[in-house]
């Protein structure tokens, strides 16, 4: 029974080989970043073929609309530099928003913001929260990220920037500030 309490050397040694074989890996990613980006939500709810959210789901015989409780929609929203359509790509915002407030007022928002351009491409930033959908200001947790945006964590506001009821699109600013390593 003594001798289970005696480190084994053999355990001590791959122990510590671990430790500085990861030393290089943990000091490059010591240290924490914070980033601003400003992005735009490119934004087609028609039911046509350039439609980028659509309602998926809802409860039966409601009409499925964004301020109808339960009703689900998915979303894969091109994300430019500007709030003009033609704006540079950043990359596509994917996820659902579920009106999750009875009275039609709040949505639960969960959407990855996938990067596609040269500066961040190939990482993703996670954003969730309550969103209150007639605020002028709503603000989610950004909850993770990967790539470039390993071990997130901050917050994203959105702001109208132009609706169209005629054609269903609209531009949403999105604000991020995002602590990373």
């Amino acid at each position: 029974m003594a001798s289970n309490l005696i480190p084994n050397l053999s355990d001590f040694s791959f122990s510590l080989l671990l430790v500085l074989a990861m030393a290089p890996f943990l000091a490059q990613s010591s240290e924490l970043k914070e980033t601003q980006l400003v992005l735009y939500f490119q934004d087609n709810v028609s039911a046509g073929p350039n439609a980028t959210s659509l309602p998926v789901a809802g409860i039966a015989g409601k009409l499925w609309t964004f301020t109808q409780f339960g009703t689900v929609y998915v979303t894969d929203d091109p994300l430019t530099a500007g709030p003009e359509p033609n704006s540079a790509s950043i990359g596509r915002a994917q996820g659902i928003t579920v009106a999750a407030a009875l009275n039609g007022r709040n949505a639960l928002v969960l959407v990855s913001l996938v990067f596609t351009n040269q500066e961040y491409n190939g990482s993703t930033l996670e954003l969730q929260g309550n969103s209150k959908q007639f605020e002028q200001v709503r603000e989610v947790a950004v909850v993770s990220g990967t790539g470039k945006f390993r071990f997130a964590r901050g917050y994203a506001t959105f702001e109208t920037y132009l609706v169209d009821p005629a054609t269903s699109y609209s531009v949403e600013r999105c604000n991020v500030t995002v602590q990373h390593y």
